[in-house]
């Protein structure tokens, strides 16, 4: 009796305690991303444009010091995403999970972020359904419907009327499947065939060669980013498709500045939807794009929004919260937030905790020699179409 008396006053004691970071003035975020691997890329964008806000605000958010715990998951690798979110909690005693380049990564982490009430921001897995594991968490990046929904309904409207779908078999993949399909039949368009590719090294060629037999319109394909953008493109020469004659669509990975680079000419008249281009004309973006590349020599990307937005979210909840740092606090500081963003005015939902935002439809053109997304519509305030159906 003795000692659970001991035990019941040390939790007490614990529990009137402050928040660790808001005592010693110091927030600890911990960063979950596959600094090794295939994503690696990916990581290293989205930590560039982190270590690149706080240079900005002088290594402060929310008027207090900030430590980052970096953590690598080595790529898709669940098991290992939500061991290294437990020993971040309760181990290092962070107050914030951040990061997650990948949904299945940020699926088990969200796990933890809910168990501990830690405020988690995603700032980059796009699978619709990611924010409703952990009522602490919120996303600054995209979800693929948002993107693939919205394209397949303009596609429709500009006159498409026949389309094939070719997606990777993985969450994000048939995610973007569904979305575009529905965008595209809901606006009057037919979807003549289907199908999901290998996530690993497919032979685009097989899959470019059945769709062209079947003489669609319109191809959409959703891959991952980083060689395979390459290797598509490859195989749309060798098949002989034109994107300047059967439209090509798809979400922005197929025509990030890297795949235009290894796709050659052969990506020239590809229509994306996008959330984020470094040729966005807006004062300051140019202004972030001129920063980033003084800094780290490159571009910014899609990966690196995400990271940025994602700091610009706690910063805000922080000094929003006066410092204190649960989980519940800071999440109720987040919701509703709306911000100018190097890519346009963004918020997040206080329903979903989702961002709400401007989906870009561009185009790849050759401006100057050089190959680039050229913006030829926008969609303002577009939300998650999943959870928006969801609520009906």
């Amino acid at each position: 009796m003795q000692r659970i008396l001991l035990a019941g006053l040390s939790a007490l004691a614990m529990s009137l305690l402050p928040a660790v970071g808001h005592a010693q003035g110091t927030v600890k975020i911990g960063l979950i991303l596959p600094y090794s691997g295939q994503f690696a890329d990916g990581a290293t964008q989205m930590d560039n444009a982190i270590k690149l806000y706080l240079k900005q605000h002088g290594d402060m958010l929310g008027g207090m010091k900030v430590e980052i715990i970096r953590k690598d998951t080595g790529g898709i690798a669940p098991p290992v995403a939500k061991r290294l979110a437990q020993e971040l909690v309760t181990r290092d005693n962070v107050d914030i999970l951040a990061g997650f380049l990948l949904t299945p990564n940020a699926m088990a982490a969200a796990d933890v972020s809910a168990g501990a009430k830690k405020f988690m921001v995603v700032m980059n897995a796009a699978t619709a359904i990611i924010t409703t594991k952990s009522p602490y968490m919120i996303r600054t990046s995209l979800t693929v419907p948002q993107l693939t929904e919205t394209l397949g309904t303009w596609a429709a409207k500009q006159g498409l009327k026949k389309a094939y779908t070719m997606v990777t078999d993985y969450g994000p993949g048939i995610d973007a499947e569904g979305a575009f399909q529905k965008g595209f039949k809901d606006a009057g368009g037919e979807i003549i065939g289907s199908v999901r590719m290998a996530v690993q090294n497919p032979d685009f060629t097989a899959y470019v060669q059945r769709a062209k037999d079947l003489h669609p319109q319109g191809i959409f394909t959703m891959i991952p980013g980083g060689a395979q953008p390459g290797a598509f493109g490859k195989a749309l020469a060798e098949v002989g498709i034109d994107p300047k004659k059967t439209q090509v669509m798809g979400q922005l990975e197929i025509a990030d500045e890297h795949a235009l680079a290894s796709m050659g000419d052969i990506s020239e008249g590809i229509i994306t939807a996008a959330h984020y281009d470094y040729n966005h004309k807006s004062k300051m973006n140019e202004d972030f794009v001129k920063a980033y590349n003084a800094e780290f020599k490159r571009n910014p990307d899609f990966f690196s929004i995400g990271g940025y937005d994602g700091m610009h979210a706690i910063d805000a909840a922080l000094k929003k919260s006066g410092g204190k740092t649960d989980g519940e606090t800071l999440v109720s500081a987040a919701k509703g937030m709306s911000w100018e963003s190097p890519r346009g005015p963004i918020s997040i939902d206080p329903e979903t905790r989702d961002i709400i935002q401007t989906v870009y439809i561009d185009k790849v053109e050759k401006v100057g020699g050089h190959l680039v997304n050229v913006q030829i519509d926008a969609i303002p305030n577009v939300k998650d179409p999943v959870k928006a159906a969801m609520k009906k």
